[in-house]
């Protein structure tokens, strides 16, 4: 998958970062855990098509930087939350088993913002990972976890990010990685429900988490769809919804309520569901507000 031009025309403009031929997505992954045709599931997803991917040997001493460099990026995105990732759970539950991509930046050409803030001593490697996403495959070999998000982004100053990062650095991976279904879970009041909430219609397996070191956890299930995906960015309403789901009467969630949260996590443990939420309300609320659940039609 190689091409000297990379162009898009699919994303809007404050995304055109993504076609600087001094960033490039990468892909650190087994050579046993390769592709054949990597995006030829979602192949209506024009958005990397004409992307040169970076493919990094996690079983190499080489690639020792650029992995404390994810690792440095990840461990202080997730520092307040108490949630930073040991390196060997970074190995031996995402490098070895499953595939984390993201994208890079040419050292060489990094923006200041980026350098003061990782520090220029540590920017030894040809190129800096900007991001990170972490897709585990899961035993029933149906569907995927997605273990990690986070991006450089949670680090900069507002007039340094770059635009919609996160969501197409999990966009890129999951096109990638051909995955069909995936399963993630974020927490009821995190910023990043509004990020997930829109690659596929959204289902929720738990509202209520106890076995999670934070219980206001939501584990949900997503079918991947591109349309999703360009709703996320041109904020336009899946009109389609109401057609496939109907309200749930009664059964609203308060994200900031542990009863809320408990009392419908045993309505889904009765097999009253499946149930889902509106990408929509998620996006166009604020986080924490009461939420509406459904059912299929």
């Amino acid at each position: 998958m190689s091409s000297n031009t990379k162009t898009n025309s699919s994303l809007p403009d404050r995304c055109s970062w993504i076609n600087n031929p001094d960033i490039r997505p990468y892909a650190f992954v087994r050579k046993e855990n390769w592709f054949e045709k990597p995006g030829s599931h979602l192949s209506d997803c024009d958005w990397f098509k004409d992307q040169d991917v970076l493919i990094r040997d996690p079983l190499s001493m080489k690639e020792e930087g650029f992995a404390r460099l994810i690792m440095e990026i990840e461990r202080r995105a997730f520092h307040q939350s108490g949630m930073p990732m040991p390196g060997w759970v970074f190995y031996d539950c995402g490098l070895i088993p499953g595939i984390v991509t993201g994208f890079a930046y040419r050292t060489s050409k990094l923006p200041d913002a980026i350098k003061y803030t990782l520090g220029g001593s540590r920017l030894d490697t040809e190129w800096t990972p900007l991001s990170l996403f972490i897709a585990i495959p899961c035993g029933n070999k149906k569907e995927w976890v997605a273990h990690n998000l986070t991006s450089i982004n949670s680090l900069l100053p507002q007039e340094d990010k770059f635009y919609g990062l996160g969501f197409l650095s999990k966009s890129f991976g999951l096109w990638y990685s051909n995955i069909k279904q995936i399963c993630g879970m974020t927490q009821w009041t995190s910023p990043a429900l509004r990020l997930h909430s829109n690659y596929g219609d959204f289902e929720v397996l738990t509202s209520y988490t106890p076995v999670h070191s934070h219980p206001h956890t939501l584990t949900y299930r997503c079918a991947l769809k591109f349309e999703a995906w360009q709703r996320f960015f041109d904020k336009t309403e899946d009109k389609a919804f109401d057609k496939r789901f109907k309200l749930n009467e009664g059964h609203s969630i308060d994200p900031n309520s542990a009863e809320s949260l408990i009392d419908f996590q045993k309505h889904i443990e009765t097999g009253e569901g499946p149930y889902f939420l509106k990408p929509d309300q998620i996006r166009n609320g604020k986080i924490g507000d009461v939420l509406n659940t459904f059912t299929g039609v």
